[in-house]
């Protein structure tokens, strides 16, 4: 299995700018596995940086907006029996179903940053037929940071970068429970409105 993810870098690392976009829309690997090595790539001089937060982003956004549209056409039903083959669970699809309509809209944002919620948050946002606009807007926000983040990591690691999970972690659990206060205080607003 090792051998066949290298095998898959090194052929993402081929293409370049669309190796990055590519790896990040079928999402057979995680974003930050793939943005740590396109940070490696730039450490290296292959890439751009600046090219490849642009590639990150469209490669992101596009599986995002897919999975939107299986929400929006597809439907629960749908992903019930066929998620498993998209890598999506039904615990993933749960607790972003139950984030999306505790929340709203603006959990499509903060959910990016969430571990388990954010592989799904997409689909409920489709289900609930949320502007397409809207939905690419906060996508395209939350994914620039998230972006920069991880391949400003790779950079450092450098040949080390398959290490990630274990170095990103003090960066990304503070980043997880800012979003988590964020999204209580926004409800709580929301409902402090809603009363008034």
């Amino acid at each position: 299995m090792k051998e066949l993810i290298l095998s898959i870098f090194d052929y993402l690392n081929q293409l370049g700018y669309w190796g990055i976009a590519l790896g990040l829309m079928i999402e057979i690997i995680p974003s930050e596995i793939v943005l740590s090595y396109g940070g490696y790539l730039v450490s290296l001089g292959h890439i751009n940086f600046f090219g490849a937060i642009l590639a990150g982003t469209i490669g992101i956004t596009i599986a995002q907006v897919l999975l939107y549209w299986i929400g929006l056409f597809g439907g629960r039903p749908f992903l019930d029996k066929y998620g498993k083959f998209l890598l999506i669970h039904k615990r993933h699809i749960d607790a972003s179903e139950y984030w999306f309509q505790k929340y709203g809209p603006i959990v499509v944002f903060t959910a990016r940053f969430i571990p388990v919620v954010r592989q799904a948050v997409s689909i409920p946002a489709g289900i609930s037929k949320m502007p397409l606009s809207k939905f690419i807007a906060y996508t395209v926000g939350a994914t620039i940071p998230w972006t920069v983040l991880f391949l400003l990591l790779g950079m450092q690691l450098g040949t080390h970068w398959k290490d990630i999970e274990e170095y990103a972690r003090p960066y990304v659990l503070p980043i997880t429970i800012i979003a988590i206060i964020f999204i209580a205080l926004y409800f709580f607003w929301q409902k402090r409105k809603r009363k008034k």
